[in-house]
């Protein structure tokens, strides 16, 4: 018997090509597709039955960058000193929020983040920690968090040399590699494991060449590839420049950081021969529109260059519709070629970046036997024809997170007809509420 049958709905496909297929069923058995198409429900018992009619169902979207310990960061209240230049937003803001969190913090962050994730239609997240005050044991609040909502995903922690010099390099990297044998070990043990690892950094200017030691070691030696913001802002292709003598691309490379399993974040100042390097070792690189322009670090140049694009937040929320729409309006204001079969292709991409990221023992993305049962129903009502020609561009201009009316991840109901099935949601942001207040009050006395 199967787990749950939808009927007679619009199947439309994210990744390339964007096929539509009305009229078909979709059965789940465990956390894996059985059947998908026209009639593939005929003849099938299930425990559950959606009736898809006047519906579509796509694939879950995938948040490429994030960073759930910005959870408890909306509207923080707290006195902050002048923030006119990127180190300034840096210092004032998330650094202090960062060294404030404990771990009650991190745990209801990554609870509130994945919730509101599901809620709008993302199934799986690539997040990249920092929490200095509290960093053993870190990443496995952050998976718990994960877990305990559903959803799939990765986590690292940004291994920085900031406050306590190699001390706390050391503390950061073994924590990614505690976390990552954590990990093996559940596999091992048979586990269905939600969450996977990532050998995170902060970025090049926060890392001296003994923390680049340390972490190619742990990418060796975990199988991981590293999660690192690059080029940013110029500031961090200065700082490369005057203290290294080098571009950051190639002094990463020097200690066999770049490989095709590398994510690496933002970019925006990176020359075109780094791009080319980039493209060269087969790295990913995660653009993250909305706060480029939040932190006014400029635009990306080369985004039509880099062969495995994937789309992030970096922190701004785990809305996958809404961030497409801004990068798309972004990159058209800028004068960019692209139009909304490229930014779906490359937010399709973010599929890959997770299959990458979990080693290949899941696959991600499509509506077809053998995926992992991460879908989203979708009220959207097209007021013209949705055809596999102009998905995309119905994606990109209509489709929203508002659309979103049930998410299945890991072949669970976990939010159904707008309501999660499993979760008090009243009484979880409640809490985190709580807790965030007692973060920023921590935060506020903290000196940037």
């Amino acid at each position: 018997m199967a787990d749950i049958l939808i009927k007679n709905i619009t199947i439309m496909e994210t990744r390339p090509p964007f096929m539509i297929t009305e009229n078909a069923d979709v059965v789940i058995t465990g956390s894996v597709i059985e059947k998908a198409g026209k009639n593939a429900g005929d003849g099938v018992d299930s425990a559950k039955v959606i009736d898809g009619s006047g519906k579509i169902l796509i694939p879950g979207n995938i948040c490429a960058h994030h960073h759930y310990y910005s959870g408890l960061s909306r509207g923080m209240l707290i006195s902050a000193g002048p923030q006119t230049d990127f180190i300034q937003v840096l210092k004032e803001w998330w650094w202090r929020l960062d060294r404030a969190l404990d771990e009650e913090s991190v745990y209801y962050s990554s609870l509130i983040c994945s919730m509101e994730a599901v809620r709008q239609g993302t199934t799986g997240i690539v997040d990249h920690h920092a929490s200095p005050s509290f960093i053993r044991g870190s990443l496995s609040a952050i998976a718990k968090g994960m877990e305990d909502v559903g959803v799939h995903g990765v986590t690292c922690y940004e291994v920085t040399d900031r406050n306590r010099g190699l001390e706390e390099v050391r503390e950061g990297v073994e924590e990614n590699v505690r976390f990552a044998r954590e990990t093996d070990e559940r596999i091992e043990k048979g586990e269905d494991v939600l969450t996977d690892a990532m050998i995170g950094g902060h970025a090049p200017f926060t890392l001296p060449d003994a923390a680049l030691e340390m972490m190619a070691e742990a990418v060796n030696e975990t199988g991981r590839g590293m999660h690192l913001h690059v080029a940013e802002d110029k500031y961090d292709s200065v700082w490369s420049h005057h203290f290294h003598n080098e571009d950051i691309m190639k002094r990463l490379d020097r200690y066999s950081l770049l490989h095709d399993n590398t994510l690496l974040v933002h970019g925006v100042a990176l020359s075109g021969e780094e791009v080319s390097l980039l493209n060269e070792r087969g790295c990913f690189l995660a653009h993250n529109a909305r706060s480029n322009m939040n932190n006014h670090v400029g635009y990306f140049p080369y985004l039509k260059d880099v062969k495995k694009l994937v789309i992030g937040t970096d922190g701004c929320g785990g809305n996958m519709f809404e961030e497409l729409k801004l990068a798309f309006f972004k990159h058209k204001d800028a004068g960019g070629p692209w139009w909304p079969a490229d930014f779906l292709g490359a937010l399709s991409r973010n599929n890959e970046l997770l299959e990458s990221a979990f080693r290949h023992r899941a696959r991600f993305g499509r509506i077809e036997p053998g995926y992992k049962a991460d879908l989203v129903i979708l009220s959207y009502n097209p007021p013209t024809p949705l055809r596999s020609e102009n998905a995309a561009g119905h994606f990109v201009w209509g489709m929203c997170s508002g659309d979103v009316e049930s998410t299945i991840v890991n072949g669970k109901l976990l939010y159904e007809n707008r309501a999660f099935t499993m979760l008090d949601e009243k009484r979880i942001f409640a809490e985190a509420r709580r807790a965030a207040e007692r973060v920023w009050a921590k935060a506020d006395r903290i000196k940037a």
